[in-house]
């Protein structure tokens, strides 16, 4: 059995994701915004292996994330779940978070990271870019979501021993998703399960994967050198390399 790191796992997809890695008898690490949030997990907070707290839109609280986390590691897998849609916040939580989370945890076997089908509306432009504060970017969403794909290929073209993916879920109707989502609940957390727990096969490292099957993304995703561009973005902001 596989001990899992999930973070923003107190709700929505993630939360849907350690209900069923914990029904497989995984152990699994949760991850909320704060206290409250933890709360709403209710029961399977107590079936845990751990759990950590922390805002991904803060800096130094992803530090402390990160630090917490590595007391319950290493891991087998890592799932970068956490995300936002809107506002300031947006490239701090879905690109800086799990770039960081990435940086300075053990390097698990397998890295799953949250994308969407809107990255392929980003745009690969990181000049004069403020990572802390997405509210005046036109399509702030759309280009966290092309950065945390590419992230999630370099990370496979760098670290070889490790299985590295990013996934769709599809729009769902979760809070971020909103009721009239048109996409089915059910799937969204199933092909990040997938991932996360089985190696080897058609699953090759550095896939971009809907409903467990692989699909091409933005080109710029499979560029080295917008991949490059995107790590020394992201080392200048944070102050942290990926080893």
């Amino acid at each position: 059995m596989a001990r899992i790191f999930i973070t923003g796992s107190a709700g929505g997809l993630g939360l849907n994701a350690a209900r069923a890695l914990m029904q497989q008898g995984h152990d699994v690490v949760l991850h909320a915004r704060n206290s409250f949030r933890l709360a709403d997990a209710g029961l399977l907070r107590e079936r845990a292996a751990g759990a950590v707290v922390g805002n991904l839109a803060d800096f130094d609280e992803t530090v402390r994330v990160a630090e917490q986390a590595g007391r319950y590691g290493p891991f087998d897998a890592v799932i970068h779940n956490a995300g936002v849609y809107s506002g300031s916040e947006v490239l701090a939580v879905n690109t800086v978070a799990p770039y960081v989370l990435t940086a300075l945890l053990a390097r698990p076997r397998r890295l799953v990271y949250l994308s969407s089908g809107m990255h392929r509306s980003g745009t690969p432009d990181l000049q004069g870019i403020d990572w802390t504060d997405a509210a005046r970017r036109s399509g702030a969403y759309s280009d966290s979501k092309l950065y945390v794909t590419a992230l999630a290929a370099a990370v496979a073209s760098r670290w070889p021993d490790v299985e590295s993916n990013a996934v769709d879920p599809g729009w769902v109707p979760t809070r971020m998703g909103g009721r009239g989502a048109p996409d089915d609940l059910e799937l969204g957390h199933v092909t990040q399960v997938w991932l996360a727990t089985h190696s080897g096969g058609d699953r090759e490292s550095g896939g971009y994967w809907f409903h467990q099957q692989r699909r091409e993304p933005h080109p710029a995703v499979k560029d080295p050198g917008f991949q490059a561009e995107l790590l020394e973005a992201l080392e200048r902001h944070t102050g942290i390399a990926l080893r």
